[in-house]
């Protein structure tokens, strides 16, 4: 299922949320910024740098690669 964005004024049910089918949903608040450790900022940084430098991984390999991380949890 895409996203679906909705603006929620504290207390009544956004159309958004009325035109949903039943089910289980997750509900996050887009306008909080997302908070790095110092440890994962850098890890990103030296990502971002071995990709500037020619040294990525093909998508398919990546992709595999963090789906082993995610069923380890």
């Amino acid at each position: 299922m895409e996203s679906i964005i909705i603006e929620w004024n504290g207390s009544e049910i956004p159309q958004g949320m009325r035109d949903l089918p039943p089910g289980r949903y997750v509900v996050e608040a887009l306008d909080e910024p997302i908070t790095l450790t110092p440890e994962q900022e850098g890890g990103l940084m030296r990502a971002m740098d071995d990709l500037d430098a020619g040294r990525g991984r093909p998508l398919a390999e990546a992709l595999s690669h963090a789906r082993e991380l995610l069923d380890r949890r």
